[in-house]
């Protein structure tokens, strides 16, 4: 047999795959903390951790240890009966979170559904909203997943474009815009306000400090469910548990994902107390793998790594020094760097023709790996689990790959 080489795995890819992602030019093998080795055993520094699915690390031991275990024992079971790690799961994490409840799902995508699909029967049954009429506020430039719901909220045309018809009772407010989420709450239809804490997709746009804070009191003031999707800002990557918490916010809507697995399993929840939750009634949504036995023994061993290895803490501590260090660096391509805890960014400006994917390429030469999103910015969010050590020496790696374009 041909031996699997970099080159023949990505012309694999291309031949054999859907061509729905651009990737960097690296095909990795191997994992393990902060760092992933390619087919031909060069190590890179992880500077993406999967879109912030693996803050535990790659391949942490007690999360895989819990996986392989319970897939020794029993794998699947539907929902069509009880299985015996489901019911210590949900208590596990509804204490963790402190909500009365959990619905289990698979993938983040699929949680944002659920909480709109909570949200609108909340506002049949409980507000009263009339019959096909309830509206849920948007953000522009929000990125909450590819269905076609979910598409036809985005302001991305790339997400967006040639996937219609769209589905309607969504309303689109500018982020970060009290004003205009105040004037849209005044519809007595409108059920619900659907926000990233931080928009991670958009290039890390961390919003003005007070603004969530606000915009809870604005939905509470008008009887309209806070939503927040921390699928990608939860799980400690901010320097708190959750984003929502530098400012005190408790949503009356939680969704998780991405880190709520530790990268090793697709697990993904909402979170809501009884008076939501429960308008959803038996047959009217669910998942043959939500709430499967391994995905709830992983969730619980990666949400305890986060309290044992005091994850936001080190986020918190680590995310200040490295964007104090990139602020140093001496070259005007660094135009802004922004962000909070370990989920970072910084817009590139051009020169001489060198953009923010050349310097991508260039750090992944160096090996450090990040990806650019939106052409001109590039997202830094390491492992949680990474120490100062390493950080300076990853600084070090993006220092000399931006300042190789002087």
């Amino acid at each position: 047999m041909t031996k699997l080489t970099s080159k023949l795995a990505m012309e694999m890819e291309d031949k054999y795959g859907a061509h729905n992602y651009h990737p960097l030019p690296v095909v990795l093998s191997k994992g393990e903390g902060a760092f992933v080795w390619d087919l031909e055993g060069k190590k890179y520094f992880d500077f993406l951790s999967a879109y912030s699915a693996v803050n535990q690390g790659h391949c942490h031991p007690k999360i895989v240890d819990a996986m392989v275990d319970q897939a020794r024992t029993l794998t699947l079971t539907s929902r069509a009966f009880y299985n015996d790690q489901l019911g210590p799961y949900e208590k596990y994490i509804t204490e963790y979170f402190g909500y009365d409840k959990v619905l289990p799902m698979n993938t983040g995508a699929e949680a944002d559904e659920t909480a709109l699909k909570i949200c609108r029967k909340w506002a049949y049954e409980k507000k009263g909203v009339p019959a096909d009429m309830a509206k849920i506020i948007v953000c522009a430039d929000n990125f909450h997943g590819r269905t076609i719901t979910i598409v036809s909220m985005s302001t991305d045309p790339d997400a967006k474009n040639n996937f219609g018809p769209y589905t309607p009772g969504f309303v689109t407010i500018p982020y970060n815009d009290l004003d205009a989420l105040e004037k849209e709450l005044q519809d007595p239809n409108v059920a619900g306000f659907l926000v990233e804490p931080i928009q991670g997709e958009a290039g890390v746009y961390v919003p003005d400090e007070g603004y969530l804070k606000k915009a809870y009191e604005l939905c509470k003031a008008n009887n309209v469910l806070f939503i927040a999707d921390e699928v990608q800002t939860g799980i400690a990557r901010t320097g708190k548990l959750l984003a929502v918490q530098h400012e005190d916010v408790r949503p009356d809507v939680l969704i998780l994902g991405k880190a709520l697995s530790g990268g090793v399993f697709p697990v993904s929840a909402v979170l809501a107390d009884d008076e939501i939750m429960l308008c959803i009634k038996p047959g009217e949504h669910g998942s043959t793998f939500g709430g499967n036995p391994i995905a709830g023994r992983v969730a619980v061993a990666a949400l305890e790594v986060v309290k044992e290895e005091k994850l936001a803490e080190n986020a918190e501590r680590l995310g200040k020094i490295f964007r104090e260090e990139l602020k140093k660096i001496d070259s005007e391509m660094v135009e802004v760097v922004r962000g909070k805890g370990l989920l970072n960014a910084v817009i590139i400006k051009p020169k001489n023709g060198k953009e923010a994917w050349d310097v991508c390429v260039r750090m992944a030469e160096n090996g450090l790996l990040a990806k650019p999103t939106h052409g001109h910015i590039i997202r830094f969010a390491p492992p949680l689990i990474i120490t100062e050590e390493q950080l300076m020496e990853a600084v070090e790696i993006i220092k000399k790959s931006i300042l190789s374009f002087e």
